[in-house]
């Protein structure tokens, strides 16, 4: 019924302005639904990319087909993408709340799809044709031109990928619903393990063919570092071995033992005033006592500068493994006979050569040609070929995670292309990002009783009452060794040679802070810890002695609370021991001065 009250012109305005109204709300409508399907769609695709790349990273022993599924993925991404993009959903990402969240699922979709749609194609072309047998040596010698063509397409790929996750870190959580938030963080997690394992191939292929004697003949030493003697970058350095490459080639050139090696009566090098006021001289009079740093270039220069004056051999590079990495090895080669007879498998390999081998054999000589043995049959193994190309790269990978495969070269430009991994041994660094502790645990009996030591860390941000935050450190280490120890072979327990009752462990552990922290509170308990912390410095960080001496069944624990800007990270890195050895503990935040 019209308003006779109204004049005719301005009841006709009324009409459009309701139609116009109407016609908002149905475009708003259909706008919305537009966006809903659109985003269902989008997201519907983005999961089947997901299962299928999943499927993808389970193929990643054999690349062709790895790279047969990619188009597959691909597809799926652009269609995400398109289905993000246009001008509607564009224009909707201007609006309040839902334009940050329209907007994130637009980067996302964008971001995989470049990562899927070309960030890998110089990857996916090399593994249609690739086959990982191809990196297997023949008759001891690697084919080295196989690492230029992967090196081209693997650092084109990571520089790829990192863009698109660059572009994800830079994303403000703050606006977006939590679950997208967490959509966010996955697909960044996801593309920077592609980057760093693209990176890794590519840092690999280009020092790799350096190291093989691609442009001359090179020498590399080798130390074993035994876990049953702890020192700060995993053991004391026992047997060793010199291999030489050329034109891709190697070959095991010569063998040693730090029995081989006598006391230098002064430094083989200057470590500083600062480590000699932490731990004396002996890392650099000592061949067993080089890892005694937990630096690995300067344990390394250490090791490299004993084995010239011993051999007269001024070696190019120094690599060190423990009888973990080993064991990792040896799921790529298979069980190995050892001429004594003995089956070194990755399932014993830790107990044979750690443990049961000071059991089987009084005399270290007799121990030394033991572990030669071993390792030139593993060596053997590897240069014939025997290997698994695939599983080979997974365990080399596994231990240079664990840092138990570390590489120094003498060559500064090739050194530089391991620059920010875990290969390198480095001390722990405090940036921006993370706050980081180092524990170093060493040896002090002379003995092999570290077999059966457990070591635990635990870390924690701490709030004091003026809401300033604190990082915590805990550090445990108990003794697991029979109630007998002091009955087992004197080789193990140490026999009181260096004044610790036969069947007690002694332990210097270093703790490193985090560069810049003030110490607020330390506090210690058993094993001997009464004495209280020894103080140093390194590289700009602070550095406590914790010593310790514990029977069997004991535990002691230390706790450090130091103040410290707050970082997305806390961390604690920890010398390598034994699997199953490492535990994580509650860190205290309650330490008592």
């Amino acid at each position: 019924m019209t308003n006779p009250l109204l004049p005719r012109p301005a009841r006709t305005a009324g009409r459009v302005f309701v139609w116009v109204l109407l016609a908002v709300a149905v475009l708003t409508v259909a706008a919305a639904a537009w966006l809903g399907v659109r985003g269902y769609l989008a997201y519907s695709h983005l999961r089947s990319a997901e299962s299928a790349a999943r499927q993808l990273s389970a193929d990643v022993g054999d690349p062709a087909t790895a790279a047969a599924g990619l188009p597959a993925i691909s597809s799926d991404t652009a269609a995400a993408r398109a289905l993000t993009s246009d001008p509607i959903w564009r224009a909707a990402e201007s609006l309040p709340w839902v334009g940050p969240q329209l907007s994130t699922v637009g980067t996302l979709a964008a971001s995989i799809d470049d990562v899927a749609g070309s960030a890998l194609e110089p990857l996916v072309d090399l593994a249609s044709t690739f086959s990982v047998d191809s990196l297997r040596p023949t008759n001891g010698r690697f084919d080295l031109t196989e690492f230029e063509s992967m090196q081209t397409a693997a650092a084109s790929s990571a520089a790829q990928v990192g863009v698109a996750a660059n572009t994800l870190e830079n994303i403000d959580r703050g606006p977006l619903l939590p679950v997208l938030a967490t959509s966010v963080d996955e697909v960044g997690d996801l593309l920077g393990t592609v980057q760093t394992a693209a990176d890794a191939v590519s840092r690999t292929t280009a020092l790799m063919p350096a190291m093989l004697g691609e442009d001359g003949p090179r020498n590399y030493l080798v130390v074993f570092q035994n876990n049953a003697e702890w020192r700060s970058l995993g053991g004391i350095v026992g047997a060793m071995a010199m291999i030489h490459t050329e034109g891709g080639s190697l070959t095991l050139a010569a063998q040693g033992s730090s029995s081989d090696f006598t006391k230098y009566d002064t430094p083989v090098l200057d470590i500083g005033p600062e480590l000699t006021g932490i731990m004396g001289a002996k890392p650099a009079q000592f061949i067993q006592n080089a890892t005694q740093v937990p630096s690995f270039p300067l344990a390394a220069e250490l090791a490299r500068e004993m084995w010239a004056r011993e051999t007269g051999t001024q070696v190019d590079g120094v690599l060190s493994l423990d009888p973990v990495a080993l064991s990792y090895l040896l799921k790529a080669t298979g069980p190995i006979t050892l001429p004594t007879g003995d089956v070194l498998s990755s399932e014993n390999a830790t107990q044979l050569l750690l443990n049961e081998v000071y059991q089987r054999y009084e005399r270290p000589a007799d121990q030394d040609a033991f572990f030669q043995a071993a390792a030139a049959s593993v060596f053997g193994a590897l240069a014939a070929g025997s290997a698994d190309p695939a599983t080979l790269i997974s365990a080399l990978a596994q231990a240079g995670e664990e840092q138990r495969l570390l590489i120094w070269n003498a060559n500064e430009t090739e050194q530089a292309i391991l620059d920010g991994t875990t290969l390198q041994g480095n001390l722990p660094k405090t940036d921006a990002e993370q706050t980081a502790f180092g524990v170093y645990v060493n040896d002090g009996t002379g003995s092999k009783m570290d077999y059966y030591m457990t070591l635990g860390t635990g870390v924690a941000w701490c709030t004091d009452t003026e809401s300033t935050p604190d990082a915590a450190l805990t550090v445990t280490l108990r003794d697991d060794a029979p109630a007998d120890a002091a009955s087992l072979p004197a080789y193990i327990t140490g026999n009181g040679g260096f004044g610790v009752e036969a069947g007690l462990t002694e332990t210097i552990t270093y703790l490193y802070l985090p560069e810049g922290s003030e110490v607020v509170a330390t506090s210690s308990s058993g094993g001997g810890s009464e004495t209280g912390f020894g103080t140093g410095t390194d590289s700009g960080r602070t550095v406590l002695t914790w010593s310790t001496t514990l029977r069997p069944g004991e535990e002691a624990t230390a706790t450090v609370r130091v103040r410290t800007p707050p970082t997305a990270s806390l961390v604690a890195e920890t010398t390598p021991v034994l699997p199953g050895k490492a535990q994580e503990v509650e860190a205290r935040c309650s330490a008592a001065g």
